[in-house]
C-alpha cells in the first residue's frame, strides 16, 4: 500500500514511544492520518504519495495543548498594562470578557477562534483542549461549547469559571443553574466539565457539587486549581479522580504526596506565572515525587494570550527547573496525559500524524534561543496545516 507522506533525511527524530526513543538519520511515514513506520533515511525513495525533505533537522511529536479559552470576544490589554504597572491579578477580570462574548455573534466567535487555532498550529500546537467559561449564561454557554466543537473533540465545559455579576448576592443559586439547565445545555457537545476552585471563584464544596453533577452527565473532570493561593483544588481533584488539576502554583506536602498517589495530571501554566507575575510551580518538586506533569499555554484574554508553547518551554526549564527532555515531554505526552489520550503526543507506531519540523536540529533550541520562530513545518493527522517555508 502507497503511503500517503513521507519525511525524510531527519537528522534527530523525537517519538515520546519507549520502543522506537530518539533515532538519527532517519524517515517517517504518515500513511492514513497514521504512523506506519520508522525507515533509515533514504529507505523509501520513490515509494510515496507526497514527500518532505526535512533537511537534517529535528521532527518532534505535536505539541498538546490541554489547557486553552480560545473562545471569547473582546480585549483586556489595558488590565495587562495596569498589571505590569502594579495591580494585583484576580479573578474577576474573567466579567470583563464575559460582557464582551455575550454580545458576539457564534459566526463570529468561530472565526476568532479559528484564527487563534491557526495561531497554535504556527506555534506547533497539533491538538488542543478548548473550555467555554465566558458567557456565564445558558444561551452563551452553550454556543461557546458549539463553537470550541467545531475546532476539537476536547472540549471543556466550564460554566463555572467565575460567578457572573447577575448571582453575586447569590453565588449558590449561580451554581444550582450551572449544574442544571447550563450543564444539560452544553454536555452534548463536551468531554470535560472544568471548575475554578479558588478564592474570588468557587470554594470545596461549590466545586464538588459541579464536578459530581458534571460526572453524573458523563463528563470527565477538571479542576482550576492552587492558582492564587494554598486552596482544596489538588485535593479535590485527587479525591474525584479528576484527569488534570491546573495551575498548582501553591502546593502542601499532602498535595503533591495526594498527586504522586494518583492518576491525576498536574498542568502547569508558566505563560500565566509570567503575565500575572505570581510565582512559577516548583516542577522539579513534582517530578521528583514522581508526579504526572503537563505543560499547556492557557491562552485566555487575561492572564496568558499566548499559544507560544516553546514559550512556556523556556520558561519551565528557566523557572521551574524542568530538563529539556522533561518539558518537551510534558508538552506532548504529559498534554495527552492530561486529557486521556494515547493517540496524540507521541509518534509510535499506529499513533495520530501529528508532528512538527524544527528549523533546528535539535529540541534544545527551544530554550537555547527563545522567542525566535522555530516551527517550520507543523503536521496535523498527516496534513500539512502549516509551513513556515
Amino acid at each position: 500500500m502507497t503511503p500517503s507522506l513521507v519525511i525524510d533525511n531527519i537528522g534527530l527524530l523525537i517519538t515520546n514511544d519507549p520502543e522506537i526513543g530518539e533515532r538519527r538519520d532517519v524517515s517517517i511515514v504518515f500513511e492514513h492520518e497514521r504512523v506506519a513506520a520508522v525507515l533509515p533515511a533514504g529507505s523509501t525513495a520513490g515509494a510515496a504519495d507526497s514527500r518532505i525533505d526535512a533537511g537534517g533537522r529535528c521532527l518532534i511529536p505535536g505539541f498538546v495543548d490541554s489547557h486553552t479559552h480560545l473562545v471569547f470576544a473582546g480585549d483586556r490589554s489595558n488590565e495587562f498594562a495596569a498589571r505590569m504597572a502594579g495591580a494585583p491579578y484576580a479573578a474577576g477580570g474573567i466579567r470583563v470578557t464575559t460582557a464582551a462574548t455575550r454580545a458576539t455573534s457564534t459566526t463570529e466567535l468561530v472565526a476568532l477562534a479559528q484564527a487563534r487555532r491557526d495561531a497554535a498550529f504556527a506555534c506547533g500546537i497539533t491538538h488542543i483542549e478548548i473550555k467555554s467559561g465566558y458567557g456565564l449564561d445558558v444561551e452563551t454557554e452553550a454556543r461557546l461549547c458549539a463553537a470550541a466543537a467545531e475546532l476539537t473533540d476536547d472540549v471543556t465545559f466550564l460554566g463555572a469559571h467565575v460567578v457572573p455579576s447577575e448571582f453575586a448576592d447569590d453565588p449558590d443559586a449561580y451554581v444550582d443553574l450551572v449544574c442544571g439547565p447550563m450543564l444539560d445545555a452544553c454536555a452534548p457537545r463536551a468531554r470535560w466539565i472544568d471548575v475554578f476552585c479558588e478564592t474570588g471563584a468557587f470554594d470545596y464544596a461549590q466545586s464538588r457539587r459541579v464536578l459530581l453533577a458534571g460526572r453524573a452527565a458523563g463528563l470527565g473532570l477538571r479542576v482550576h486549581g492552587n492558582q492564587l493561593g494554598h486552596g482544596p483544588g489538588v485535593q479535590l481533584a485527587v479525591e474525584l479522580d479528576a484527569a488534570s488539576v491546573d495551575h498548582c502554583t501553591y502546593l502542601s506536602d499532602a498535595d503533591v504526596d495526594a498527586l504522586a498517589s494518583s492518576q491525576t495530571v498536574a498542568t502547569l501554566l508558566p505563560a500565566t506565572d509570567f503575565s500575572t507575575r505570581q510565582p512559577y510551580p516548583d516542577a522539579r518538586r513534582l517530578l521528583d515525587a514522581g508526579v504526572a506533569v503537563a505543560l499547556a499555554t492557557n491562552c485566555n484574554p487575561g492572564s496568558s494570550y499566548t499559544s507560544a508553547m516553546a514559550f512556556c518551554i523556556a520558561l519551565a526549564v528557566r523557572d521551574m527547573q524542568m530538563t529539556v527532555s522533561e518539558a518537551l515531554s510534558a508538552a506532548t505526552l504529559g498534554g495527552a496525559r492530561a486529557l486521556r489520550r494515547s493517540d496524540v503526543g507521541h509518534l509510535g507506531i499506529g499513533a495520530r500524524a501529528d508532528a512538527v519540523l524544527l528549523d533546528a536540529q535539535s529540541p534544545t533550541h527551544l530554550v537555547y534561543r527563545p522567542g525566535m520562530p522555530l516551527t517550520a513545518k507543523t503536521l496535523s493527522r498527516g496534513a500539512l496545516v502549516f509551513s513556515a517555508e
